[in-house]
């Protein structure tokens, strides 16, 4: 791709330079070519537009915003093939730095967007597919920082953490006497060392230990920027300078003009809260760590004589059988062959009961079969499984970035050179006062330090990660920060009924009619081979030997229909009933009562050669365990509740007494769900929908926020913004309330993180703080809000408290 340049534009996103490769896919042909270019050549700003088939390129002449170019490709049809990569970022120490970074990156040609988290110092990088890898690190070390892997390994991060414990304790040695000094000085004691003592303790806490503030100081101001390490270089070095300064006048009798306890105390300081942040970060992170450690090291693979070996899981490929022995983790997704266990899911889904595997069932990789050995067949493996794909939603949740961060890109933006501005009117201010200039750089010096991004850039990050890695804990997974704040407006969670309030299982109850043996039998011929619930439960009644159904069609929402024994039949609801003019007779009674029951109504209909009702099959499924709670959860959060189902009144009406639900609507058709959710949405209701995920798809995505109630299957996990790893009605109220509260550590942190500066910066202009307690006061910042996010890794359900 030709390196055109591109210029970043705040309201519209990256920009088209002057030449542009861009890839196309799905052309097929000379017409496909052709409507592209047009598309193409309709953007504002672009003068001239070919597109080759062969290459299946574009290459484009003009300026124009890139995410518009990529839309009208798909406008025409098409799509522009992307990448997404994640990097590793190395040197940022503020919300400014982060900011930086993320400017750099969208400049690069061909990167659509991209997002910088600071508390996990990463990229996440979209962009067009062909983009060169090696274009990001050049534009991220032009931007001052360094490129490193994005998952360091345990040996790497342990490494890390042992050199910043060593630098702390050797900045606490040889600060330790300038500590005892002023302690002694709040006593009336002199206890600090001798004036060229001060020097040499202070020069290797200044130049060796403090020699990180200079480089990523200098880092930043060569790329035109500032952050919170040019503020500290600038305060430390200010206080060292005019120590020296006065030492080199007045000697040994400069000991009373001396600051050296100043530059080394705040460096001190400094790196405890760095220290302190580094061991805050890697508990934020522990969720992904957690999950990814679930998965066993080795299998034991059965080859084609049965025998077993010993093999690395990752060896394991689809179709391999695996034997699970009690008290292993299970090492691939993958279908039970042999033998019974129960199955412990609870450090995947959140699940505390063990769950019962036999012959058929499907098993997780990194759940612990307790007391049986199982033979598996790997149906998923390495990053395809349910475990891989969890990490990696709660990863890609983790480094999203909230709505609410504008405000703070656009405060982080300005804020080094309003505090270097701050400082210098303070000196400036000071020396007009007439108190003399060391008092006045003093006071300047404590104006530098106590400025501190940091704790604005760990705001939100950190509590987005402490929040869903406390949710997927309990088998919540949510997708992105802004789940989270679409999560907090919401007033009515719509249910769907079948699989979702109830079990999803539901058996026949009663047959009425005059023949009920051979209607049951007519009944179950037309479903067989059907995987619906009710054709479920009806086979399972009919039993075996049934006669074959020619002619078969479904009838949506309605029913099936089919022509049995030279009969044609049709079997649906009661709105299919009324649509065939059928007249149910006596049956009509019998109707009436299992409604009242709240059962499920299905008529078995001749259409041909006459019109009569056989039977009317009644069906029941019994309320989840965890429904009533989680309509009582939501209550307690001041939300109402619903049910959506396409049961008749009277049978819905049931279930919704049963379980207090505030409103219902019945008899709604599939594609009509979409349509009831927004007229709730007209009502003025912000609405929640939970449905399974497939066949919900379209109300889901119609509602304010989709939860998807399932298995983690791909579907699932993909369709709504939060999904439930369980089929647990309670944990609806409990992803309200782990969202609820991770907004609310968000809005805390920025909270204290503003006041923080608004209060400090006055203070110390006013002299009214000295730069050690600046210093102490900053790194205490970062810590609280670190600390305060770390709360909601205690979050668990009410039901796992």
């Amino acid at each position: 791709m030709p390196e055109a340049p591109i210029s970043a534009s705040p309201p519209l996103g990256p920009t088209l330079g002057p030449t542009l490769s861009l890839p196309i896919a799905g052309m097929t042909c000379a017409a496909c070519a052709g409507r592209v270019q047009r598309a193409l050549g309709k953007v504002p700003g672009i003068a001239e537009a070919t597109v080759n088939l062969a290459t299946e390129r574009a290459e484009l002449h003009g300026t124009a915003p890139l995410p518009d170019l990529v839309a009208a490709v798909e406008r025409a049809g098409y799509a522009v093939p992307e990448a997404r990569v994640e990097l590793g970022i190395g040197g940022m120490t503020c919300a400014t730095c982060a900011l930086r970074v993320e400017k750099a990156l969208t400049k690069v040609p061909g990167v659509l967007a991209a997002s910088v988290n600071l508390a996990t110092e990463t990229a996440s990088v979209r962009m067009l597919a062909g983009t060169e890898e090696a274009a990001l690190a050049a534009a991220i070390a032009r931007a001052g920082y360094s490129v490193r892997a994005a998952e360091t390994t345990e040996a790497e991060t342990a490494a890390q953490g042992g050199r910043e414990r060593r630098d702390l304790i050797l900045a606490a040695l040889l600060t330790a006497p300038f500590l005892a000094g002023m302690v002694g000085m709040a006593f009336g004691a002199d206890w600090m060392p001798h004036p060229y003592l001060q020097l040499a303790l202070a020069i290797p806490v200044q130049f060796w230990l403090g020699a990180r503030f200079y480089r990523a100081g200098w880092a930043a101001l060569r790329a035109g920027t500032g952050n919170m390490d040019l503020l500290v270089a600038l305060g430390t070095s200010a206080a060292f300078g005019l120590s020296v300064w006065m030492l080199a006048r007045h000697g040994e009798h400069a000991a009373h003009h001396l600051y050296f306890e100043a530059s080394a105390t705040v460096i001190l300081f400094i790196l405890l809260g760095k220290w302190l942040e580094a061991r805050a970060r890697r508990a934020t992170g522990a969720a992904i760590r957690a999950l990814l450690e679930l998965r066993p090291r080795t299998a034991r693979r059965l080859d084609a004589r049965g025998a077993e070996e010993e093999v690395p899981a990752i060896a394991l490929a689809i179709g391999d059988r695996v034997v699970v022995r009690p008290g292993e983790r299970i090492p691939a997704d993958g279908l039970v062959l042999e033998g019974r266990a129960g199955v412990d899911e609870s450090a995947l889904t959140g699940e505390s009961r063990a769950v019962e595997k036999e012959p058929g069932a499907t098993v997780s990789t990194g759940t612990i079969a307790l007391d049986g050995r199982l033979v598996v067949e790997a149906r998923a493996v390495g990053g395809e499984t349910v475990l891989a794909r969890v990490a990696a939603l709660v990863a890609a949740a983790q480094a999203s970035r909230a709505p609410v961060q504008k405000l703070v890109d656009r405060v982080s933006a300005v804020f080094v050179p309003v505090v270097i501005g701050i400082a210098a009117l303070t000196l400036l201010g000071w020396l007009l006062a007439g108190v003399g200039a060391e008092v006045a750089v003093l006071r300047a010096v404590a104006v530098l330090v106590i400025a501190c991004p940091c704790a604005l850039g760990l705001a939100t990050p950190a509590a987005i990660m402490a929040g869903t890695g406390a949710a997927a804990r309990a088998g919540i997974l949510v997708r992105d920060a802004e789940a989270i704040e679409r999560a907090q407006g919401v007033t009515l969670v719509a249910f769907d009924k079948t699989g979702t309030l109830t079990e999803g299982r539901p058996r026949l109850a009663a047959a009425h009619g005059a023949d009920q043996a051979t209607a049951l039998r007519l009944a179950a011929a037309l479903q067989a081979g059907s995987e619906h619930p009710l054709a479920r439960a009806v086979l399972a009644a009919a039993g075996p030997d049934l006669p074959p159904v020619q002619d078969f069609r479904a009838l949506p929402g309605r029913g099936v229909a089919g022509r049995v024994a030279g009969r044609a039949l049709l079997l649906g609801s009661p709105r299919a009933l009324a649509e065939s003019a059928a007249d149910p007779g006596p049956l009509a009674a019998a109707a009436e009562a299992e409604s009242a029951q709240g059962r499920t109504l299905a008529w078995l209909v001749e259409t041909a050669p006459s019109l009569r009702v056989l039977a009317l099959l009644a069906f029941e499924d019994a309320e989840k365990p965890g429904a009533a709670a989680a309509i009582a959860g939501l209550r307690a959060l001041g939300v109402k509740a619903a049910m959506i189902s396409g049961d008749s009144s009277a049978a819905a009406g049931a279930v919704a007494a049963r379980l207090g639900l505030d409103d219902v609507a019945a008899e709604v058709l599939p594609d009509g769900k979409a349509a009831r959710i927004q007229a709730w949405q007209q009502a003025g209701e912000r609405v929640a929908m939970v449905g399974d995920g497939v066949n919900d798809a379209p109300a889901l995505a119609a509602a304010d926020l989709g939860i998807a109630m399932g298995t983690g299957t791909d579907v699932a996990i993909q369709a709504a913004a939060i999904t439930l790893l369980r089929g647990d009605p309670a944990l609806v109220p409990a992803a309200l309330d782990i969202t609820r509260r991770t907004l609310g550590k968000i809005r805390q942190n920025l909270g204290w993180a503003f006041g923080y500066n608004l209060v400090g910066l006055p203070l110390a202009a006013a002299g009214l703080l000295s730069p050690p307690i600046a210093g102490a006061a900053m790194a205490l910042s970062s810590v609280s809000v670190l600390a305060n996010a770390l709360l909601l890794s205690r979050w668990k359900p009410e039901g796992m408290r």
